[in-house]
């Protein structure tokens, strides 16, 4: 339809042109105040990433300075002591120094001279004496570095409880300028993680000069003794020669980020903060959700201010329209000249639509009718072609059920409580047989026959139907759990299943048709539904449900390669022989097949 043609309604050009002033300048407003915001916050953020990095950065120093004034005024005091000969020496009380090691280089080799421990340490967490010793053999110092004139800091741990931080340094060289004393002082690892214990977005962690975790929130990552070298946070701060640097960046998941980094040239270790670009600009997202807010509520009073006016020019149409749309939904019960008062053209409209719906209601009303006789699939079939008496060959599965002793149990009972019971027993699994596609041809009496691939079939019509024997089987056993609780008889039943070629269509003449399915395998599964009183059991399967459902499922799936991957599972039927029967009219003897599960 061309556009010049096509009829828009005056409610619908009003409401669309206030829509469309009012969306603009909501999007213009919303766009400009968040890109604010959004400006000034990353801008703050990234003075207090900065400035708190530095501040934790100095804080880190102070600990590992005074540490060190430590370590050196203890091994003056121990060497003192042992060169005296004295050797009683205790480590002064402090929560933090856990102990201490001096070593002397002899011939270019190091020697333990003098190792003291703390001993309220050991006793606090109930560690032996040669706790020093795990240190190192679980993570052996670098005392080639410290021998080279280096100042090295290490964290180490021995269980999840406790965890040191190491620092070498050289104590004294000889007339060649080679050390030839050096010290090994341990610390409690908390003096420096108390500083990295807060829960706030903002993630702050240390490292040492080759990537090792020294102190971070996340105490995990920090048992693991985890080297986040290649992260690209920790990679561009290393390569950086500046001491300190604030940048933006993108973690290895694609998160964006601030960051800051401050590096101590003195203990080589360096300082990093980073917070989510999400969480700082989460006010400027709140402005924007705000500024959203705001103008859905002045859409919504504009667009209501304008509705109200538009109904006084489009009403009945919209009436006749709102009306409509209850059609499809099978609500026939509506008068739309009730509504629609005009004497014009849109009242003659509004009568016609009345004896629409009234010839609609008719129509509904014998399909609903003839559903519950043969079902909505074939009601939906028969409607949508020309009835007339005649049948198509078709692949099917039929299924014939009985009710044991029935003619005893009617003798015994009213018709009422007949007809009640078979209701019950008719509404549960007439239910099955639906849920699982198949087709209730017609009840003879007490019996059930159904039928799976009418009118339309598909390739798992013979599962389908076998899957609704099962359900029967176990809501039959729900059936009698209940009815013997009120006192009433238990429903014992046979089922019979076979599949193969019959004829589906209409038969009788043009004043009285019946929709059903007949042919050789309809009297074969009767057959085989009457042989279970013979085999004393509730359901057999002709040898071609058998071979249809026996057979491993074979699947195919295209690997990542190319290739096709071809796998088998087992059938999720089990079957057991239940023997061979005549039955009459057939030369061969049937083959017959219990269900287990």
């Amino acid at each position: 339809m061309k556009l010049k043609n096509m009829r828009i309604p005056i409610s619908a050009k009003i409401i669309g042109v206030t829509t469309f002033i009012i969306l603009t300048a909501m999007v213009l407003v919303t766009k400009q105040s968040s890109e604010f915001f959004r400006k000034v916050m990353t801008q703050r953020e990234e003075f207090s990433n900065f400035t708190e990095a530095s501040l934790r950065g100095k804080q880190v120093e102070t600990i590992l300075d005074g540490s060190l004034d430590k370590a050196r005024n203890l091994s003056q005091i121990l060497l003192k002591e042992t060169f005296e000969g004295l050797g009683q020496y205790k480590l002064p009380k402090d929560k933090n120094l856990v102990g201490i090691e001096i070593y002397q280089v002899v011939e270019g080799k190091p020697q333990l001279y003098v190792k003291k421990v703390q001993e309220d340490f050991l006793i606090k967490n109930k560690l032996t004496p040669d706790f020093v010793d795990q240190v190192r053999q679980k993570k052996p110092f670098p005392i080639s570095s410290v021998m080279q004139k280096n100042i090295e800091l290490q964290f180490a741990e021995v269980n999840p409880s406790v965890r040191v931080v190491s620092i070498g340094f050289p104590y004294s060289r000889d007339a060649q300028n080679q050390v030839n004393t050096f010290v090994i002082a341990a610390f409690n690892s908390e003096m420096i993680q108390s500083l990295f214990s807060n829960d706030s977005e903002r993630e702050f962690f240390l490292i040492d000069r080759n990537g090792f975790l020294l102190a971070h929130q996340n105490e995990e990552l920090l048992r693991q003794g985890k080297n986040i070298k290649g992260e690209n946070f920790v990679q561009k701060a290393l390569a950086d020669a500046t001491n300190s640097k604030q940048l933006t960046f993108k973690n290895e998941k694609g998160k964006a980020y601030i960051g800051a980094f401050v590096k101590s040239s003195f203990w080589g270790t360096v300082l990093l903060a980073q917070t989510p670009l999400s969480i700082v600009n989460e006010p400027a997202q709140e402005v924007q959700r705000k500024a959203i807010f705001i103008s859905g509520i002045v859409l919504s009073f504009a667009l209501f201010a304008v509705f109200l006016f538009s109904l006084t020019l489009s009403k009945p149409i919209e009436v006749l329209a709102e009306l409509i749309k209850e059609i499809p939904k099978g609500n026939f019960n509506i008068s739309a000249r009730k509504k629609v008062k005009s004497h014009d053209e849109v009242g003659d409209l509004a009568a016609a639509f009345d004896h629409m719906t009234e010839g609609l209601k008719e129509r509904d009303k014998v399909k609903n009718l003839f559903n519950k006789f043969h079902g909505s699939s074939v009601t939906e079939n028969l409607l949508q072609q020309e009835v007339s008496v005649g049948g198509t060959r078709k692949e099917v599965t039929v299924f014939f059920s009985d009710i044991r002793g029935f003619t005893k149990f009617s003798e015994g009972h009213t018709p009422e409580e007949v007809v009640s019971m078979l209701n019950e027993y008719f509404a549960v699994m007439v239910g099955i047989i639906n849920r699982h596609g198949g087709v209730v041809d017609k009840f003879i009496g007490d019996a059930i026959m159904a039928v799976w691939g009418v009118p339309a079939g598909s390739d798992k019509d013979t599962e389908n139907a076998l899957k609704a024997c099962l359900e029967m089987r176990s809501s039959l056993f729900t059936l009698n759990a209940s009815r013997r609780e009120r006192g009433l008889t238990e429903i014992q039943i046979g089922m019979g299943l076979h599949a193969g070629a019959a004829i589906s269509g209409t038969i009788g003449s043009e004043e009285r048709m019946e929709f059903t399915v007949i042919g050789d395998t309809v009297n074969v599964t009767s057959r085989i539904e009457s042989s279970t009183k013979h085999f004393e059991v509730d359901l057999l399967v002709s040898d071609e449900v058998f071979n249809r459902l026996s057979q491993p499922i074979t699947t195919q799936e295209v690997t990542a390669d190319g290739s096709v991957a071809v796998a088998q599972t087992e059938s999720q039927f089990k079957f057991d022989l239940a023997g061979d029967i005549e039955v009459k009219g057939k030369t061969l003897p049937l083959r017959l097949y219990k269900v287990l599960s």
